[in-house]
């Protein structure tokens, strides 16, 4: 496995490989296991953060579960937005977490999900007007996320949610930067450069969704909607869910 992308003290995001991973003069096999290798970069880099992490799930859960109208409100540009999106829009069909306790504040708006919108991550002032549009306050939980920790619309969000008394959790790839800086609870997931550089929806991307993966699910457990390692709050909508309702039920004894 790469040394470089096991070490999650090494570099930044946009640090240029080594002529040796060059995956575009690679045979493909070999340019596939690299990719793959530079993935596993990813754990090393969740291991370190885990006391972060889990110091900002129970601070969120503390203050969604002590608030009815709280909410859990994703930020972020790009590849980072969309990684938010997919973690929250998840929560209600898994564990019945209501639709109208989810936000998303997303750099260009619904259309960057699909596409890419420029200049929409450099604005921090639409970044506060966003959080200040969806009536933001002290009863939510914010998760800013940004690979380089510098993105201006994620450090306006979490800046004006701050403000506002608002449970701030920042998650950058790179260390020393302004979105760990602005949030109360920063979590530093040191990937280190990319196996295409710049590229960071591959490490810093992997690493983001199992954060995001640890900090929800660490919220719902604790909420009370998993028992005995099952999904017990879960909404059969089709048959397929309605299957596992059956199953679990029955695992239940219900």
């Amino acid at each position: 496995m790469s040394s470089r992308n096991r070490d999650p003290n090494y570099g930044s995001t946009e640090d240029v490989p080594d002529a040796a991973q060059h995956i575009d003069k690679l045979a493909p096999q070999a340019a596939l296991s690299l990719m793959l290798d530079s993935q596993a970069g990813a754990i090393p880099a969740i291991e370190a953060a885990l006391p972060a992490i889990e110091t900002a799930a129970i601070a969120a859960y503390d203050r969604l579960v002590g608030d009815p109208a709280g909410r859990l409100i994703y930020v972020g540009a790009g590849t980072s937005a969309r990684i938010g999106v997919q973690d929250g829009a998840e929560l209600p069909p898994t564990f019945n977490w209501p639709r109208d306790r989810l936000g998303f504040l997303i750099a260009g708006g619904p259309p960057a999900l699909l596409g890419s919108i420029e200049n929409a991550e450099d604005n921090a002032v639409a970044g506060a007007a966003a959080f200040a549009a969806i009536n933001g306050g002290a009863h939510d939980v914010v998760i800013g996320l940004a690979a380089s920790g510098k993105t201006p619309y994620t450090i306006g969000a979490i800046n004006a949610a701050r403000k506002a008394g608002t449970i701030t959790i920042g998650i950058a790839n790179n260390p020393d930067t302004p979105v760990l800086s602005a949030a109360q609870y920063p979590i530093l997931l040191a990937t280190g450069g990319e196996i295409i550089a710049g590229s960071t929806r591959l490490t810093a991307g992997t690493a983001q969704k199992i954060c995001l993966n640890l900090i929800s699910n660490m919220i719902m457990v604790k909420m009370g909607f998993v028992a005995n390692g099952m999904m017990v709050a879960m909404v059969p909508t089709n048959e397929k869910l309605r299957r596992r309702r059956e199953q679990i039920d029955a695992a239940l004894g219900q």
